[in-house]
């Protein structure tokens, strides 16, 4: 119910196809472009004490995102950084590509609310989709709201939305240059007009609605200058009626004595139950629930403790259907009653298997599970007592996504993607167990010129760890082919197969794109993830190095052409993985990395991962953070090409990370290659991004990609 939450932005991303696939690899002839960083001040000042451990910190004062030293900093790095990207002769020509494969109609899956269905649409070049609704799958789309008309950059989003039960009101939340902090407005869909309300301070929240109002997380308003990196704590959850302004809104939940716990909730489809989630971190959430017939009625608690997942799908009366962990590793749904909701009573409906099962919608008279089999997508139909019915039959090797239906509806909706497919919507009639294709995209890219293979190769433990690899058909495997690797490996997050605009261009131009599902990921459940956080984090860097070992035994590419790329928790494996082995990697890309191990959880909600990672305050956590925390594992070598990309209204991950990061690596760099860092300015942790700042950043992404690893670029 509540992990989403911390979740990366997934980016929608296409390719064409040309079918040369017997071609020969050829490079550029590849010139060095001289680089000369700007000057950065060190205070060998700042030195702390870890449990008698002195650890130097001599770029702490790039922490302040609002000191003129720190602004003019960042504007020398981007001019250094942009004049480095001009000199690539190729860089117009791939940002042309991006643009003209870009260019076509994406789709939401809908979701039905009063018989009518909602859907996102994105024209092509739209910096942001546009919501529609439609009386029937048959009719016209009507506008219903246009978040082009927000900004004029297009960097103030849409991130949420949610209707009223009754299909008259629109809540939406507005975020302004990505950032993770929100503004609740609604929309009165019966007349058409925007109403004066006005909800702010929210943050890692959802909109639920009951009857007039919502129920919705937001923390006290942070000083000015703490907006953007400031620690998020005091969580609370309030309702907001629907006409009247947030200061009447009345507080639902707060806890004063845990400062750093978060509350998400949710209402059951009927609005009779309001579930409340806890979480002190990622993982590991108290759940209570609420009836919401009963005039002042208590929580009553499913569980107090943190040790396990427990998410409420809906309810059936006073039954309510609970995805969890509990005794589980890969998770089996059950059914709680209301009245009796302690464990001792819980019934099992569907029992764990040996593949995770990874999400539960209760359609028409159905329980629909998605299963994670060998990191790909499974679908099975259950009644609802959980008797096995059937499978739903799929185009390939994939991942299937957004299943929406009702409970009382016969119809289900799904996406498909692989990384060879474009994503494609699905309607499907429950009670004759068919399914059409209701959307599919027209872009000129032949699925059957490329093909995934999914090898399993064995990590310095012994471990065996999956990895797809994607490319043309009857590409020759020369040893020269380049080759972009992604992996992310934590907090419970599956990375399964989907189509990348970006990562295909790679393949069109007789590359490799390749995804290793390592330790620390929810692929294989529980035990999976729990292999790869605090003190077992090193499997993960472990799996990555393994998995590139393995493209280069296996004859795809060499280390003069291999990249790796991640975000977020991925730029952490990134840096971690070229600071551990700089020799193996010609070009490394960490996005929007946690960089320094010892400080994060002193910003925005940086606590909450503590969970995977640990805390540096702790002497036995600070032991291992210390040992592969990227910052502070910077020395004197030849890094690989390396391009940090961050955002300046990033309040996920601050920037400081990348900004110290950058002036370490600039500082200790041995070798030729260049260290750069890319500052995009209104824009946060990925979210809400516009589609003109997607290409222009990923333009630049892939070019550095291809002119450090020789490659050549059709």
């Amino acid at each position: 119910m509540y992990r989403f939450i911390l979740a990366l932005a997934v980016i929608l991303t296409l390719a064409r196809c040309q079918n040369n696939s017997q071609e020969e690899s050829v490079s550029v002839n590849y010139q060095p472009i001289p680089v000369q960083y700007p000057e950065t001040r060190k205070d060998t000042t700042v030195i702390d004490d870890y449990f008698g451990t002195k650890v130097a910190d001599p770029y702490r004062w790039l922490e302040d995102d609002h000191a003129p030293e720190v602004k003019e900093w960042v504007k020398r790095q981007n001019e250094v950084t942009f004049a480095y990207l001009a000199k690539i002769p190729f860089r117009d020509r791939v940002r042309e590509r991006l643009k003209e494969l870009w260019n076509y109609a994406k789709y939401s899956t809908p979701i039905k609310v009063a018989n009518k269905y909602y859907f996102l649409k994105n024209d092509g070049l739209q910096n942001q989709a546009v919501l529609y609704g439609q009386n029937s799958l048959d009719d016209a789309p009507q506008l219903i709201l246009d978040p082009n008309k927000f900004s004029e950059d297009g960097t103030v989003a849409m991130s949420d939305f949610a209707f009223s039960r009754d299909g008259r009101y629109l809540a939406y939340q507005v975020s302004e240059g990505g950032s993770d902090w929100n503004t609740i407005l609604v929309k009165d869909l019966q007349t058409g007009r925007t109403l004066p309300d006005s909800v702010r301070w929210v943050k890692f929240s959802s909109i639920a609605w009951f009857r007039d109002g919502f129920f919705y997380s937001r923390y006290p308003e942070p000083a000015k200058e703490d907006v953007l990196k400031g620690k998020n704590q005091f969580h609370q959850v309030y309702f907001h009626k629907v006409n009247t302004p947030q200061a009447e809104d009345r507080l639902i939940y707060a806890d004063r004595s845990h400062p750093d716990y978060n509350f998400y909730c949710m209402t059951t489809e009927d609005e009779h139950y309001l579930a409340l989630a806890v979480a002190q971190s990622t993982s590991g959430n108290a759940l209570y629930i609420k009836d919401l017939m009963k005039e002042d009625a208590d929580f009553v608690p499913v569980t107090e403790s943190f040790e396990a997942d427990l998410s409420v799908v809906d309810n059936a009366g006073d039954e309510l259907y609970i995805l969890t962990n509990a005794d589980a590793p890969n998770q089996r749904l059950i059914r709680v009653s209301a009245t009796a909701p302690q464990k001792k009573y819980w019934q099992e409906v569907i029992p764990e298997a040996k593949d995770v099962l990874k999400s539960v919608v209760l359609a028409g008279d159905k329980i629909i599970g998605h299963y994670l089999h060998n990191a790909s997508s499974l679908v099975k139909f259950f009644d609802r007592n959980g008797h096995y019915q059937s499978a739903l039959s799929l185009p390939g090797i994939g991942t299937v996504s957004a299943l929406s239906g009702k409970k009382d509806d016969p119809e289900l909706f799904y996406s498909f993607t692989s990384f060879t497919h474009p994503t494609t919507i699905y309607h499907m009639d429950l009670a004759k167990g068919k399914s059409e294709v209701f959307k599919k995209p027209e872009i000129n890219f032949d699925p059957d010129a490329y093909v995934t293979k999914q090898f399993f190769y064995k990590s310095k433990d012994g471990t065996r760890v999956p990895v797809f690899v994607t490319h043309k058909k009857g590409m020759k495997l020369d040893g020269k082919r380049p080759t972009l690797l992604y992996g992310y490996g934590g907090f419970n997050i599956s990375i399964l197969p989907a189509f990348s605009l970006v990562r295909s261009l790679i393949m069109e131009n007789d590359g490799v794109y390749a995804v290793a599902n390592i330790r620390g990921g929810g692929e294989f459940g529980q035990k999976w993830h729990l292999a790869g956080t605090k003190a077992n984090k090193q499997n993960v860097f472990d799996d990555f190095i393994a998995a590139a070992e393995f493209l280069i035994k296996s004859g795809y590419t060499n280390p003069d052409k291999l990249g790796i790329e991640g975000g977020s928790n991925g730029g952490l494996l990134v840096g971690a993985c070229m600071t551990q082995r700089p020799d193996l990697f010609k070009v490394a890309i960490p996005r929007v990395g946690v960089l320094d191990m010892l400080r994060y959880q002193y910003f925005t909600i940086g606590r909450a991962w503590a969970y995977d990672y640990g805390l540096s305050e702790n002497k036995a956590d600070f032991a291992y953070l210390y040992k592969y925390s990227p910052l502070h594992n910077v020395r004197d070598a030849k890094y690989p090409a390396t391009l940090i990309m961050t955002g300046d209204h990033d309040d996920r991950v601050v920037p400081a990370h990348s900004f110290k990061f950058a002036a370490a690596l600039q500082e200790h760099q041995k070798g030729d290659n260049p260290i750069l860092i890319r500052i995009e300015t209104s824009a946060g942790h990925g979210a809400g991004k516009p589609t003109s700042k997607l290409i222009d950043e990923n333009a630049d992404m892939l070019s550095f990609f291809f002119y450090n690893t020789n490659s050549h670029v059709k």
